[in-house]
């Protein structure tokens, strides 16, 4: 037989003993792994895929290659979970730092544990335990609810996935919800990044309309073309999607100022260091890549159910409108106008405040909604906005702004803050004062916060 035949009935044969990847990892040319982050893949594809919630991994800062232990937690729901918690995490701390510091005195490893510590470092030439022993992480698994978030996903990939599609980005860029909320758009980050795609105010600023009424980085669709054009703003500065990832979390300019020092991203991984470049912007690239991977998996597994996507339709309001007015012409219950439209903010849930001009209005996409739209009557709407003044009170002699704002309903922080007094409240008598027409809301009213969810601590 010819050698060219005999290697092609070879390489037939290989197909058909070896199956083929169910799920591709991520375009190696855009998204290359390199050799100094492998452990750090290596170590999230085990976060994401192999411990849950209910596990503590304490391991290493630096070397992500070395987990010293899985705690079995207390789960969350339990009354008290988090201090018990604490307490577990705090002995098995206080457990492997004796060990290391044995190991740094030059004390032989007596124990099966204290021997199977001392292997991991074997590794390293002149290994520091010293250094390791400070080095001691906590990081919660994540397993259930990257599972949870990959049901969520199936709602709105394929609509991210086109989004980015007319932007000209990887699709593979469509699963860094993953690691920014686990496709939660309620979610909320200590840093107040809200949404989807965790958008802080300043940054969603400059793509989104953000102000008292309407908040879009609650809305996957405006948020998705914000986050688009974030990306590709950063690709276009720095010419490389690993820098441009870690830019989404690190920030662009740092990220500009950290190439010009370093050149290449595996340089900057090893050598940078600033007071914010720390864990978690060196490991984003790194997570996004494991989440591509595990996703990827999930996705391929018949026993999970995704999430389906929400048939809609919009309009865009040609004046001012109430939010009450639109359910009943609509005909649509309260939950259901909330869900369709998250952007929309307590005052204008609750009546005090009316849906902007120019807002796109989504609707279920129903026959009779479609008709309804292009019927829509004049007198839904309004030519301006609700004021957000109520009248005017003249400071009598005995009043405080405190006293003023109790008579009025109204809280005291937006009493001083529309009359703009000074930090103390001071009022003076025949001053005129302006009194606002509601309560606002909590800053942070409509947002979930699951204390339980965070990557690193109980």
């Amino acid at each position: 037989m010819p050698l060219s035949i005999l290697k092609l009935a070879i390489c037939l044969l290989l197909l058909m003993v070896v199956p083929t990847a169910a799920a591709p990892p991520p375009d190696g040319a855009r998204f290359p792994i390199f050799p100094i982050i492998e452990p750090n893949v290596r170590f999230w594809e085990k976060i994401y895929g192999v411990y849950d919630s209910s596990q503590g991994i304490l391991h290493d800062k630096q070397n992500l290659d070395i987990i010293y232990t899985a705690i079995d937690l207390v789960d969350w729901g339990t009354p008290g979970a988090s201090t018990i918690n604490r307490q577990l995490i705090k002995f098995s701390r206080l457990r492997y730092k004796k060990i290391l510091t044995n190991l740094a005195k030059g004390q032989k490893p007596r124990s099966k544990e204290e021997k199977r510590i001392a292997a991991l470092f074997k590794r390293n030439k002149n290994p520091s335990y010293h250094k390791a022993r400070d080095n001691i992480r906590l990081q919660v698994g994540q397993k259930d609810r990257f599972r949870a978030g990959v049901v969520r996903s199936g709602a709105f990939l394929p609509i991210i996935k086109r989004i980015f599609q007319s932007h000209g980005l990887p699709l593979e860029l469509a699963y860094l919800p993953h690691v920014e909320s686990s496709f939660n758009t309620s979610a909320h980050s200590k840093a107040a990044a809200i949404g989807l795609w965790q958008f802080t105010k300043s940054t969603g600023e400059s793509f989104m309309t953000i102000n008292s009424v309407v908040d879009e980085r609650y809305d996957t669709w405006l948020s998705t073309q914000a986050a688009a054009k974030l990306l590709k703003k950063n690709y276009s500065q720095l010419e490389s999607w690993p820098m441009a990832l870690t830019a989404y979390n690190y920030g662009r300019a740092g990220m500009y100022r950290a190439k010009q020092k370093w050149g290449t991203f595996p340089r900057i991984i090893q050598y940078h260091k600033t007071g914010i470049f720390k864990f978690a912007s060196k490991n984003f690239y790194a997570e996004f890549i494991a989440a591509v991977r595990v996703a990827r998996r999930l996705e391929s597994d018949a026993s999970l159910i995704k999430d389906r996507p929400w048939a809609n339709v919009t309009v865009r309001l040609r004046g001012y409108a109430s939010a009450r007015d639109l359910r009943q012409y609509f005909n649509i219950s309260k939950e259901d106008f909330v869900r369709l439209n998250p952007a929309l903010l307590e005052p204008v849930l609750n009546g005090r405040k009316y849906v902007p001009k120019g807002f796109l209005l989504r609707l279920t996409a129903t026959r009779v909604n479609r008709a309804k739209i292009n019927a829509m009557p004049k007198r839904l709407f309004h030519s301006r906005q609700k004021s957000s003044i109520s009248g005017t009170y003249k400071v009598k002699k005995g009043d405080t702004a405190s006293t003023i704002a109790r008579k009025h309903k109204v809280s005291l922080k937006q009493l001083a803050r529309i009359n703009k007094l000074d930090s103390k409240g001071t009022v003076r008598v025949g001053q005129r004062l302006k009194i606002p027409a509601y309560n606002a809301p909590a800053k942070n009213s409509k947002v979930i916060i699951l204390k339980a969810t965070s990557k690193r601590k109980p």
